[in-house]
């Protein structure tokens, strides 16, 4: 499963809302290869199921993620941050054995 914090959750509905998504717009998340660590985190907002996809609902929000990234994202909590880095999603993932200095990118 993957989860999002009570922050991440009135920032992406704030999100959606400026940018004018239709109803049933989810957020997808995604794991790609790239990064000083290997492997990146992708999010973005979709309308659009794919075959495959994982849906998961946290708090109100719907979630979703492809069968691949879901093997390294498992257990993650998507947070929002606003701190010295900068503001952002930010991902809190228990699986990560290394990150980089910003967060973006992890290894296993």
């Amino acid at each position: 499963m993957i989860t999002v914090s009570e922050n991440a959750k009135n920032h992406a509905i704030d999100l959606m809302q400026a940018e004018g998504r239709p109803e049933g717009t989810f957020i997808r998340v995604g794991v790609e290869g790239g990064g000083c660590s290997g492997l990146s985190y992708k999010l973005e907002f979709d309308n659009v199921m794919k075959e495959g996809d994982k849906a998961f609902e946290d708090k109100g929000i719907k979630i979703v993620v492809d069968r691949k990234s879901f093997l390294y994202l498992v257990g993650t909590e998507l947070e929002y941050t606003s701190g010295l880095n900068g503001k952002g999603f930010v991902f809190n993932n228990p699986n990560a054995s290394r990150t980089c200095g910003c967060g973006e990118s992890f290894s296993v």
